[in-house]
């Protein structure tokens, strides 16, 4: 469900992301790890179309994200990790929007609202515009925007930032049902546990490379470490960190 081949962008002389290679299946839980400033946002972009590749190709459902953009964005919804609203919307109104946005009708958008409002706890605040929510309603009120449509692929960015812990765990909840009913998701986080509990696999990059990929089991026996992902994730970057500077020290005499 997402491809990617030697996929790389550069601005200039950096090298954001450097020959990435994905591919994740349908249903899969995929979380996707690095430090600020590993390549995890610009991979974000390319696969959803928002920034072109520099070289090498990204496939959503099996359309290439640049050469069949709409089919491709038809089947994926992403919430990033700052997401804009219209300010002077109701939540319903912003639901209808974004319903028509992918040609759903009216029933439907109806129907998926008043489902989407009861599970995120939204329905007190119908009336209410959005620039009077508070960040955690904001963020849930997105999140339900983005299931609206039924998406095949879901891109979610820190989706637990500024929630409360009952509105933490109900987002937790849905994206593991949504990953067993076959929808598959790509979690971008910083909160290790969060991924260390929800993913089918972990992906770890690093100054734009891709530096491990695989299941829980995978990561601990690649890093030494048989405990908890921080501690593989840790040892993991702490390791490429040190080749990197050992590759570009001068020879010696």
């Amino acid at each position: 469900m997402i491809k990617t081949e030697h996929l790389t962008k550069k601005f200039g002389a950096l090298s954001a992301v450097s020959d990435l290679n994905l591919d994740i299946k349908q249903g899969e839980f995929f979380a996707f790890l690095g430090p600020n400033g590993a390549g995890k946002t610009t991979t974000i972009k390319m696969l959803t179309g928002l920034i072109k590749p520099t070289s090498g190709r990204a496939a959503v459902a099996g359309y290439d994200i640049q050469a069949d953009p709409i089919p491709a964005r038809k089947r994926i919804s992403y919430v990033p990790d700052f997401p804009f609203l219209y300010d002077k919307l109701e939540p319903v109104e912003f639901m209808h929007f974004v319903g028509g946005l992918y040609a759903m009708p009216i029933a439907e958008i109806t129907r998926g609202t008043k489902s989407l409002f009861e599970l995120f706890n939204l329905n007190g605040i119908r009336g209410k515009t959005i620039e009077s929510l508070s960040h955690g309603t904001r963020q849930r009120l997105v999140i339900a925007a983005a299931l609206l449509h039924d998406p095949e692929v879901l891109i979610i960015d820190e989706p637990t930032v500024g929630l409360d812990p009952r509105s933490t765990r109900t987002v937790k909840d849905m994206l593991k049902e949504r990953s067993h009913n076959g929808v598959t998701i790509f979690l971008s986080t910083h909160t290790l546990d969060i991924a260390e509990e929800l993913a089918d696999r972990i992906g770890i990059m690093h100054r734009g490379r891709l530096i491990a990929s695989g299941t829980m089991e995978q990561l601990r026996q690649a890093s030494g470490q048989l405990g908890a992902l921080e501690d593989a994730f840790l040892t993991l970057t702490r390791e490429e960190e040190q080749e990197q500077e050992q590759a570009t020290l001068p020879p010696t005499p």
